[in-house]
C-alpha cells in the first residue's frame, strides 16, 4: 500500500470522526473587525479580472488567497488512484462559496460581544465572522511562512507544507495577528472536509467523487420506495445529490 493511500485513509478516518472547527471557545483581542475593515462584503468579487474570468471563478477569494487555498487543498487531498486532487474535487470552490455566503458573513452568529475567553463547550467566541477569520488567517499564514521559509505557503515544497501545517496545529504557534495556530488549522481543516464530502450543490465534491470514495449514496431518503421493490434482492443505490432531484 502506498504512502498516498495510507495517508488518504487516515484523512478519511479523521474527517469522519472530527467535530466542527468553529466550536473552539477562545477570544482573541488582538484581532478585531478593524483589522479587516477593508475587506469586501461577503459574496462581492474582489478578484483580479484574470482570476474572475476563470470558470467557475471566485466570488470571495482574492488572488493571493486563492493561491493559498489551491495549494492547501491540493496538499491535503493529493490526486491518486482513489480520487482527484483537492482542486479536482473543487474544494477550493467550496471555500469560496462558503466564505462568500451567509455562513461566511456570520449571519447566525451573535456578534455584539462582550468578548471574553470562553471554553470549548461555549462555542465560537471570536469577534470575527468566519470570512474575516479566514482572511486574517490566510494573511497571517503567509507572513509566518515568509519569516520561516522566505516565501508564501503556496510556494513551499510538499515537505515544507507538511511541516508547516503540523506546526500550525501546535498550541505553541500563534500568528503575528494574535490568532492561535490550532484555531486557524481547525477552520481550514473543517472547510477541506466539508468541501470533500458536502453535497455538490454547495460547490465542492465535484462529480460526487468524495461520496464515491467512502461509498455514500447521497440523498438516501429518496430510496424509501426501494425497500419494498427490492425486498430480498440485491440493490445498489445510485448516488444522488440534491441537484439530481430537480
Amino acid at each position: 500500500m502506498t504512502d498516498s493511500v495510507q495517508g488518504r485513509r487516515r484523512f478519511i478516518r479523521h474527517a469522519l470522526g472530527s467535530g466542527a472547527a468553529l466550536g473552539v471557545g477562545v477570544a482573541t483581542p488582538l484581532v478585531g473587525r478593524a483589522a479587516t475593515a477593508d475587506a469586501p462584503a461577503a459574496g462581492v468579487s474582489s478578484a483580479s479580472p484574470e482570476r474572475a474570468g476563470q470558470s467557475p471563478g471566485y466570488l470571495f477569494l482574492r488572488p493571493a488567497e486563492a493561491d493559498f487555498v489551491e495549494a492547501l487543498v491540493d496538499h491535503m487531498v493529493p490526486a491518486d488512484q482513489l480520487s482527484p486532487s483537492g482542486t479536482g474535487l473543487a474544494i477550493n470552490i467550496y471555500f469560496d462559496r462558503a466564505l462568500g455566503g451567509n455562513w461566511g458573513a456570520g449571519e447566525r452568529l451573535y456578534t455584539e460581544g462582550p468578548w471574553h475567553v470562553g471554553t470549548p463547550s461555549q462555542g465560537y467566541q471570536l469577534p470575527l465572522t468566519p470570512a474575516e477569520l479566514f482572511r486574517a488567517s490566510a494573511e497571517g499564514i503567509d507572513r509566518l511562512s515568509g519569516s520561516r521559509y522566505g516565501t508564501t505557503f503556496a510556494r513551499l515544497s510538499p515537505d515544507d507544507k507538511e511541516a508547516f501545517l503540523h506546526a500550525l496545529e501546535s498550541p505553541d504557534t500563534v500568528l503575528d495577528n494574535g490568532l492561535p495556530g490550532p484555531l486557524v488549522f481547525g477552520l481550514l481543516y473543517q472547510l477541506v472536509v466539508e468541501g470533500m464530502f458536502a453535497d455538490p450543490i454547495y460547490g465542492g465534491n465535484a462529480g460526487k467523487a468524495g461520496w464515491r470514495l467512502v461509498g455514500f449514496p447521497g440523498v438516501i431518503a429518496t430510496h424509501a420506495m426501494d425497500v419494498v421493490k427490492f425486498k430480498n434482492r440485491r440493490y445498489v443505490a445510485p448516488i444522488n445529490s440534491i441537484a439530481d432531484l430537480d
